[in-house]
């Protein structure tokens, strides 16, 4: 059962001020007949730099994604293809809304037919592209393109306090769950020597290979 305290799958918001700060996010204030918290979540995240993939790294699975960043829009439409053989299609809709800790915002995301998938890729959108390898509690994005070379380390978690419980591994250059420049929906829009700028901010060099 749904509340006026709770998100997605009935998982609460922790104070009223997340619940409010998902109310008057810019993108919801665009539709005030929007069921606002019925259906999103709150995403907790930490992201960090890495300056190579760690060689000690135990890959338990992997995954090509594409993602499609569309116009105008807080969607993302993804396709992601695994190492055995299967592929899904999703869309989800982010809402930057920064709040205590991991907090980045709130998040909503369908599970679509790959028919419906290529209706919805006809959109005007930006790609990006990358390898996603899971090594728990990660998963280590390798990019492709003119992002070649930038890795990064994600990991999602529950509560709050999952998040700050975190042991950060010794392969991490450095953390930036606080850089928005650092999100896929900045991360789209940049250009080489954009990513080569940031990098050096947190001494890492951007490598072509």
């Amino acid at each position: 059962m749904f509340s006026q305290t709770t998100g997605f799958g009935g998982r609460p918001f922790e104070t009223e001020s997340d619940k409010a700060a998902f109310s008057q996010s810019p993108a919801m204030s665009k539709n005030e007949n929007m069921p606002q918290e019925k259906y999103a979540r709150i995403e907790r995240e930490r992201r960090f730099l890495l300056a190579q993939f760690p060689s000690n790294a135990t890959v338990v699975r992997d995954r090509r994604i594409s993602d499609n960043y569309i116009e105008g829009t807080t969607l993302r439409l993804r396709e992601q293809s695994y190492s055995d053989g299967l592929t899904t299609f999703k869309l989800t809709q982010k809402l930057p809304v920064r709040g205590s800790g991991s907090q980045q915002g709130f998040i909503t995301s369908m599970y679509l037919t790959q028919d419906e998938f290529h209706v919805l890729a006809q959109l005007p959108a930006r790609k990006l592209t990358k390898t996603r390898f899971s090594v728990p509690p990660f998963g280590i994005d390798v990019f492709d393109g003119q992002l070649q070379g930038l890795i990064l380390a994600e990991s999602e978690f529950d509560s709050t306090a999952a998040a700050d419980a975190l042991t950060v591994p010794s392969f991490v250059a450095g953390e930036v769950s606080a850089d928005d420049r650092f999100t896929g929906g900045q991360l789209v829009r940049a250009s080489r020597q954009d990513i080569q700028s940031w990098l050096l901010e947190y001494g890492v060099a951007l490598r072509s290979s």
